[in-house]
């Protein structure tokens, strides 16, 4: 594949109107936007342009409004915690296509910025519809895209309009694309992944693209018991997919095959009710009674986790060991993530994390910042660790 343009690539601006793709369906509560990530992420590539004289004119979605205009998912509420982020001026545009949003973009000075009316109150816009990617082109001279968060999904915004006017990737997307070619386009061997979470089922791909990838395979969260019960220890009332244990052998089989070393918990942190702080015991997983169940990593096996650790070059890593929201259930994420801190600050280790979980239990150990890279995107990042072509991406690159 070759290489995708970025704004390095994009000469004198000008004057130029860019239609920039961003994620901006931030959390809100009572009009109020409680988490900014998305917001900051987006701001170097639109500071970026605006200085450079471009008229700005950000195209994203929020919420759900299946094609209905819906005041409640209107991006003029997205238009002042913007401007409070950027430091300058945000004008609102009612609409995403049409003369009207024609007619208040050519009123727009340059180096201006305008958030345009919710991508998703437009019915083409979630089926690529040509007719809506052709009107929304009209309004453009170049198109960036700077929301990866976004970029699984072939839509009007993200992937239609990366064919219809010149395209580049913004300075989010090209650090997301950067760190992901790092990670697993061409990694520094050895390379481990980290995969957890609730249930084998939602990362069947995950496990199966991983162990062809990858020197050493981690398993935790509820996900570890489906594949302990495969190999015949007796998880009792653990959360586990009795019926994937066929599944699991087929995988660690692929894995030996592949010479890839699949890592299960041997000691665990077991309770007989799942609520905060509960009497817990620590034992092997051949020590599990009927009525208890797993519900973290115990600190034998961590320890012997952050030994594979040192001894890798590049981490990968996407979900919790253990049910990391609820104490004292965090310990094995916290203390994992914090090993794969301090190896990535002491330089001998490569490491990205991905999904909205894993950044949660990231911030959590609070250690975040001192990962190479941490991706806030949930479903592209897990369909890129599935090996799957994002249609956004795919778009920003040279044919």
């Amino acid at each position: 594949m070759s290489k995708f343009r970025t704004l390095d690539d994009l000469g004198d601006i000008k004057g130029k109107r860019v239609l920039v793709r961003e994620d901006l369906n931030v959390p809100m509560a009572d009009g109020r936007v409680t988490d900014d990530t998305r917001l900051r992420s987006a701001a170097p590539t639109i500071s970026e342009l605006a200085d450079k004289g471009a008229k700005v004119l950000i195209l994203a979605h929020f919420g759900r409004p299946k094609g209905a205009r819906n005041p409640d998912m209107s991006l003029a509420r997205i238009t002042r915690p913007l401007q409070d982020v950027l430091g300058r001026e945000v004008t609102f545009i009612d609409d995403c296509q049409g003369d009207d949003a024609a007619d208040a973009i050519a009123k727009l000075g340059d180096g201006s910025i305008a958030i345009l009316e919710n991508t998703r109150f437009q019915s083409g816009e979630e089926k690529n519809d040509p007719a809506l990617i052709a009107a929304m082109a009209k309004l453009g001279d170049l198109y960036v895209n700077d929301a990866f968060s976004a970029a699984h999904r072939a839509h009007a915004s993200t992937e239609g309009l990366a064919r219809a006017l010149p395209a580049y990737a913004g300075r989010a997307m090209e650090a997301e694309l950067k760190a992901l070619e790092k990670a697993l386009g061409t990694p520094e061997h050895p390379v481990a992944a980290v995969v957890g979470g609730a249930k084998v089922s939602t990362k069947l791909d995950v496990l199966k693209q991983m162990v062809a990838k990858v020197d050493h395979l981690i398993i935790g969260g509820g996900m570890a018991n489906t594949f302990l019960a495969a190999r015949g220890v007796d998880v009792g009332k653990s959360l586990c997919e009795h019926d994937l244990t066929d599944t699991a052998v087929e995988i660690l089989d692929a894995a030996d095959k592949a010479n890839c070393t699949v890592h299960l918990p041997y000691d665990v942190v077991v309770a007989k009710e799942f609520r905060s702080n509960p009497p817990v015991r620590t034992v092997n997983v051949h020590e599990v009674a009927a009525d208890e169940m797993i519900l973290d990593v115990g600190p034998n096996a961590v320890e012997a986790l952050g030994d594979v650790l040192k001894n890798c070059r590049t981490l990968v890593w996407n979900g919790p060991m253990g049910a990391f929201e609820t104490e004292p259930f965090d310990a094995a994420t916290v203390a994992l993530a914090r090993t794969a801190a301090a190896l990535t600050t002491g330089g001998s280790l490569v490491s990205v994390a991905g999904g909205g979980d894993t950044v949660a239990a990231l911030n959590q150990a609070g250690v975040a910042d001192e990962f190479t890279f941490v991706s806030t995107a949930g479903g592209a990042f897990l369909e890129w660790m599935e090996g799957k072509d994002l249609p956004g991406v795919k778009a920003l690159y040279a044919e």
